[in-house]
């Protein structure tokens, strides 16, 4: 007999919740747990700031084949990144056999699973399945599908928590080339951005019970970009960009402190925005959008979003992969792949040319390293510095195609993928 809201058509109507993650199965799998230290909690690390921020050395050179894989497995097409915690690799899976979301709790000393929750999905292959990083604490991991289901889960045991539905509890609809937001913990709460008839909702991560919902008037839906925490006037603020602008609400109760029209990318917006200083946000993105600065300023007991300047995308316009602000400078990849260094003001010191070229592939910095995938598989290591380009060394470190996963870094391992293959390399 057919499984009700197998078919596609019932889990895009809004208002009828269809929480398949609730007949999931769980299994355990023979791996163990790692006793190696160091977390990689959540999308863009521990500080949401695509960096690593441990004190190991790493080495500045490498063997002729590059850095050892200490494991590598097979995983689902897509390009959905991992957190670690607690010697566990987490991340959300896609298994098309059985058109299942399979959530995986993996040793972060082989690969092997520790346990995997798989829930009955039907998704089609659509430039890869699987695309988001799921979040991690102590107690619990919580994952986005593909077509926008939340699911928490015991992060020691995979035993089911509680489990959401966007779609239909909150009017969400499913991105082009499915869910690509990643969901963030922060104080004993998940924040997560629908779109509908909720901007950005928060939710007790103990109950599963929905804390506050932000206002959506103009019904601005849900974008591939993630959820930036930035603080204003000493206050915790959600900052989102959306189909049709950027909002920001109060962590306390999800009233809108400030949106703008003025960023929007008509068809796909990816990169989340990044803090610059204590009131600046870059914002990036591709299909012609290049990017922009803007200052957010007090005004009476309100606040305003002041453009400091825009840069056509041949100077900086990062399509996918969320630029990082480091030591006062941001580093990202122009249209054209070119790896490119550029000062607050928008000045570019420096670009890596054409014999260097990323294309979508994620980068990050770690030990004042600039560590840079191409689409290919190709990891490059050049110095994270204003001063010039420096590479350092190149490796193919994965077969490709489509080595766009964002990448994990803790306690010197380095956790990759491309469309089929995740990777953990050994950096020291």
């Amino acid at each position: 007999m057919r499984e009700p809201g197998a078919d596609n058509a019932p889990e895009r109507q809004s208002g009828v919740a269809q929480l398949p993650q609730l007949r999931g199965e769980l299994t355990k799998g023979s791996g163990t747990p790692s006793s190696i230290s160091g977390s990689w909690p959540a999308f863009r690390g521990p500080q949401l700031d695509g960096m690593s921020h441990e004190s190991l050395r790493l080495a500045r050179q490498w063997r002729e084949e590059g850095p050892k894989a200490l494991w590598e497995i097979p995983v689902g097409e897509g390009y959905a990144g991992a957190v670690v915690h607690k010697g566990r690799v987490y991340l959300i899976d896609y298994d098309h056999e059985q058109q299942t979301d399979a959530i995986r709790c993996l040793s972060l000393d082989d690969g092997k699973d520790i346990w995997r929750y798989d829930y009955s999905v039907q998704v089609k292959r659509n430039h890869g399945m699987s695309r988001t990083t799921p979040a991690v604490n102590d107690k619990y991991v919580v994952a986005l599908g593909p077509k926008c289901h939340v699911t928490c889960l015991d992060a020691m045991t995979g035993k089911l928590k509680w489990g959401l539905d966007l779609v239909g509890q909150f009017g969400a609809e499913v991105p082009a080339w499915y869910a690509g937001q990643c969901p963030i913990i922060n104080g004993g709460r998940v924040i997560l951005a629908p779109g509908g008839k909720a901007l950005i909702i928060a939710v007790d991560i103990e109950s599963g019970k929905v804390l506050w919902e932000s206002p959506n008037p103009k019904q601005w839906k849900m974008s591939h970009a993630s959820i930036t925490p930035m603080k204003l006037g000493g206050k915790l603020t959600y900052i989102y960009c959306a189909s049709g602008g950027v909002a920001a609400v109060s962590a306390e109760d999800g009233d809108t402190l400030w949106e703008t029209g003025e960023w929007k990318i008509s068809i796909a917006t990816v990169p989340s925005p990044v803090l610059v200083g204590n009131d600046k946000i870059f914002l990036s993105g591709g299909y012609n959008a290049g990017s922009m600065m803007a200052r957010i300023v007090p005004v009476d007991d309100s606040w305003k979003v002041e453009e400091i300047f825009r840069l056509k995308p041949e100077v900086f316009g990062s399509a996918q992969y969320t630029p990082v602000y480091y030591k006062g400078n941001i580093y990202g990849v122009r249209p054209n792949g070119e790896m490119v260094c550029m000062n607050e003001s928008g000045e570019v010191l420096w670009s890596s040319g054409a014999q260097y070229k990323f294309g979508y592939g994620p980068y990050i910095i770690a030990d004042g390293l600039l560590y840079a995938l191409n689409d290919s598989g190709m990891l490059t290591m050049m110095e994270a510095s204003s001063r010039q380009f420096k590479p350092l060394a190149q490796a193919k470190v994965l077969p490709g195609p489509d080595a766009w996963g964002p990448i994990a870094v803790v306690n010197g391992r380095m956790i990759a993928r491309d469309l089929r293959t995740m990777v953990c390399l050994d950096l020291r």
